[in-house]
C-alpha cells in the first residue's frame, strides 16, 4: 500500500508536503508550543485559488483537462456554485486522481438507518417553542460511537431540497471512522470541535483541528474523521445553498476581525491501495445511503482551485470594541458569514466572544437585555461566559429564538451593578463562547426538547432580577441634568 508519494527527512521520518502554490508561493506549517508536534503543512489564505502537488508535474500545465493527464492520472472538477455564477462568486477546483469517484456500485439506504438528522424542517419532523432553552453537555457514549453515528440534529430551518436553511447538529464520538468516509451532498459544515481533536483526511490533503479551531468541509467532498485523543463533541452547523464568506468591514477599514491569511487549507495527499468493502456514506436529504468502492476516495495527487476545505484558529481573531461608553453589537464578532440575498441579513453568521478588555466608562459592560429578530444559537468550547455566572458548561448549548427576550442572569447583572460607577478596565480571560445567528426562525427536533440533558430550570436564571426604580432617584438625576451638571 502506497500512501503518499514523500521524501524522508533528516530525522527518517515521513513529512507531509505539496509543491504548492499560494498568493506567495509558500506552504506553511502550523506550530503552536501547547499542541502535540505535527509535520502537517498547509496552505494560508481565505477564497485564494490554490494549488498543490503530492508529486512534482502531477498537475497539467496550461489546460484543465488535458487528452491525458500527468502520470495517467484522472481529471476531475468539483463545482461548488453553479457554472454560471458571477466569477468572484465561482467556486470550483479541479482534482486529479488515480481512479475517478464514479467508479462505485450503486447507493443504497444505510442499514441501520440514522434517524436523528433532518435536512428539511416541517411540522412532521419538529416544532416551534419561543421559550429560552438550554441544554447541559452531553455525555460520551459507552458503545462504539464515530462522527457519522455521533451526530444529531437540534435544530434548524428550511429545506437542502430548496437550497435554502440550515441546520444546527451536535456529536459526540469515541471512536474513528473506520474503512469509510462521508459525503454531505446536502450542504457546508462548519465544525466546532469543544472536547478532543479532529484529524481529518480530505480529497485535498489532511487537517488537524483543535477545540479552540474550526474547520468548514464545503459541500459534497469527501472525508474521514480520526480521533487522534479519543473521546470527542463539538458543534457542527451545516447551510444549504450557500458558502462561508468573510464578513465585510465598513468603517472598520482593512484590518480586524479574522485576517484572509491565516485560515488555513491542506495541501495534496493522496493513498494508493486496494481497499474492498470501503464505504462512501453519503447525506443526501438528511437521509444516509451508502455505496462500496474497492479503493481509497482520497487518491488525489494533485489539485487547484477555490472550493477547498479550510481551518482557523480562534486565537488569531482580532477583537473591535468600545473604547468609552455603551457597546458595539455582537455582530462586531463575526468570523463568518452565510448571507443571504437582502443585504445585511445572514442566513447564518458564526460569531465569538474571545477573551479581551472591557473599559467602556459609565456602561453596564456584560451583553444587555435583548430580543432580536435574528435567531441566536449559542455554545462554549471553554472557559465561562460573561453573561451567564451558573448553569452555562463547556459542552453545553443554549437557543434564543425570534423575539424571545435574553440577557444577563440575576448574579450576573448584580455583580456588575455592584461595582459601581467607577469600575476600571477589566480583562475577559480564559473563554471561548460562540453563537450560530440566523434570520430564519428555528424548528427544534424532538429528541433535543426530550434530550435528559436539557436544562428544565433555564428560566430560574432570571427570576431573581428585582426591580430598582427608584422615583426619587430618576427625579434627583432629571434635576441635575436640566441645571448643567
Amino acid at each position: 500500500m502506497i500512501k503518499k508519494s514523500l521524501p524522508r527527512n533528516s530525522q527518517g521520518a515521513h513529512t507531509e508536503f505539496g509543491l504548492s502554490g499560494t498568493m506567495d508561493g509558500q506552504s506553511v506549517s502550523k506550530t503552536n508550543d501547547s499542541d502535540p508536534p505535527s509535520d502537517l503543512q498547509y496552505q494560508f489564505g481565505f477564497g485564494n485559488h490554490l494549488s498543490s502537488e503530492a508529486i512534482a508535474g502531477a498537475l497539467p500545465r496550461g489546460q484543465n483537462n488535458p487528452l491525458t493527464c500527468p502520470f495517467g492520472l484522472y481529471a476531475e472538477q468539483i463545482s461548488g456554485t453553479p457554472f454560471t455564477a458571477p466569477r468572484k462568486q465561482n467556486q470550483f477546483s479541479w482534482l486529479y486522481r488515480i481512479k475517478p469517484s464514479v467508479t462505485h456500485e450503486p447507493f443504497k439506504p444505510r442499514v441501520p438507518s440514522h434517524g436523528k438528522l433532518v435536512s428539511e424542517f416541517n411540522q412532521s419532523n419538529s416544532s416551534t417553542n419561543p421559550t429560552q432553552l438550554r441544554w447541559k453537555p452531553v455525555e460520551i457514549p459507552d458503545s462504539p460511537t464515530d462522527f457519522i453515528d455521533g451526530l444529531y440534529t437540534v435544530c434548524g430551518a428550511g429545506s437542502s431540497f430548496l437550497r435554502h436553511g440550515y441546520a444546527i447538529h451536535m456529536y459526540t464520538a469515541n471512536k474513528s471512522m473506520d474503512n469509510c468516509a462521508f459525503c454531505n451532498a446536502d450542504g457546508d459544515f462548519l465544525i466546532v470541535p469543544q472536547k478532543g481533536r479532529l484529524s481529518i483526511t480530505t480529497e485535498c490533503g489532511k487537517l488537524q483541528v483543535s477545540p479552540g479551531e474550526i474547520v468548514v468541509l464545503p459541500h459534497g467532498f469527501r472525508f474521514v474523521v480520526d480521533l487522534p485523543d479519543g473521546p470527542s463533541r463539538g458543534y457542527v452547523a451545516e447551510i444549504f445553498g450557500a458558502h462561508f464568506q468573510l464578513p465585510d468591514l465598513g468603517p472598520i477599514g482593512a484590518n480586524g476581525l479574522a485576517a484572509s491569511r491565516d485560515f488555513l487549507v491542506p495541501v495534496a495527499w493522496y493513498e494508493e491501495c486496494s481497499r474492498p468493502g470501503y464505504t462512501i456514506v453519503q447525506k443526501f436529504g438528511g437521509e444516509l445511503f451508502t455505496a462500496k468502492q474497492d479503493f481509497s476516495p482520497f487518491n488525489v495527487v494533485a489539485w487547484h482551485g477555490n472550493y477547498v476545505p479550510y481551518k482557523y484558529d480562534l486565537s488569531k481573531f482580532c477583537p473591535v470594541n468600545t473604547v468609552l461608553k455603551d457597546h458595539a453589537d455582537p455582530s462586531i464578532n463575526t468570523v463568518l458569514t452565510a448571507p443571504t440575498d437582502k443585504p445585511g441579513v445572514a442566513l447564518l453568521d458564526f460569531v465569538i466572544f474571545p477573551p479581551r478588555w472591557l473599559v467602556a466608562e459609565h456602561t453596564f459592560r456584560p451583553p444587555y437585555y435583548h430580543r432580536n429578530c435574528m435567531s441566536e444559537f449559542m455554545g462554549l468550547i471553554y472557559g465561562g461566559y460573561e453573561a451567564k455566572a451558573d448553569g452555562f458548561l463547556p459542552g453545553g448549548a443554549s437557543l434564543h429564538s425570534c423575539m424571545t427576550p435574553h440577557g444577563p442572569d440575576t448574579k450576573t447583572f448584580e455583580a456588575t451593578v455592584a461595582h459601581g460607577k467607577d469600575a476600571g478596565p477589566f480583562r475577559i480571560t480564559n473563554t471561548m463562547a460562540f453563537m450560530f445567528e440566523s434570520c430564519l426562525i428555528p424548528r427544534i427536533c424532538p429528541w433535543a426538547l426530550d434530550s435528559p440533558s436539557i436544562d428544565h430550570d433555564y428560566y430560574q436564571c432570571w427570576v431573581g432580577l428585582r426591580s430598582h426604580f427608584s422615583r426619587e432617584e430618576a427625579s434627583d438625576e432629571s434635576q441635575t441634568i436640566q441645571n448643567g451638571h
